[in-house]
């Protein structure tokens, strides 16, 4: 996972909770013809493994066009199943050691919410980037954690593989975390839920 210097795809975008139709497909093309998106994660928390594969095989290719790497959120087993780039991990889903033994070589990026602990831990257990937050309020998920910029500075010091910046992230704060070390900003309902901005106007704003 390589870190993103320039910041031209400095954006780590996670799907809607809910994929109701054929429509978001084109809508997803649409986000990720801006060149601005690094990383797609699949986020389907109430789907059936079944249909998470059939989602996920069809998000893969319109990933593969535009040349964004698709992870799956929570089960690596899906991740490999459908051949994703990686997968994300939570606290209480799988370890990183079995994770790896699944994946291989693959991207396995972690929550470590506020804590630097974890962080060490994670790194020492080989993750490829470490998810930092929330630093916004968010709807989008409930969240026990609440981050400072200075964990990122903290976490810099700790070791050099990518951070990803998470939690009620916008066109009106985006910024501020991209000057404090975040290497990809994880955003979700900005572009998904934004009532005054459709998706492809709402990342055509982040700059």
């Amino acid at each position: 996972m390589r870190k993103n210097s320039k910041n031209k795809r400095f954006i780590y975008l996670i799907s809607p909770n809910k994929i109701k139709n054929e429509k978001f497909y084109t809508t997803l093309r649409q986000v990720l013809s801006s060149k601005k998106v690094s990383f797609f994660q699949l986020r389907l928390k109430k789907e059936s493994f079944k249909n998470k594969i059939y989602i996920g095989k069809k998000i893969k290719k319109i990933c593969k066009k535009y040349q964004v790497k698709l992870l799956i959120n929570d089960d690596p087993v899906i991740a490999k199943k459908i051949n994703a780039d990686g997968c994300h991990l939570g606290q209480k889903d799988m370890k990183i050691y079995n994770a790896r033994k699944l994946l291989k070589n693959k991207i396995i990026g972690v929550t470590c919410h506020n804590s630097l602990k974890l962080a060490k831990r994670a790194v020492k257990e080989g993750a490829n980037y470490l998810a930092f937050g929330a630093f916004y309020s968010t709807k989008t998920k409930r969240t026990k954690y609440k981050a400072s910029l200075k964990i990122l500075g903290l976490a810099k010091k700790l070791t050099n593989i990518p951070f990803v910046a998470i939690g009620g992230i916008k066109d009106t704060n985006y910024k501020k975390l991209l000057l404090n070390k975040a290497n990809f900003l994880a955003i979700s309902g900005y572009i998904w839920n934004n009532k005054k901005l459709n998706p492809k106007e709402a990342i055509n704003k982040l700059i």
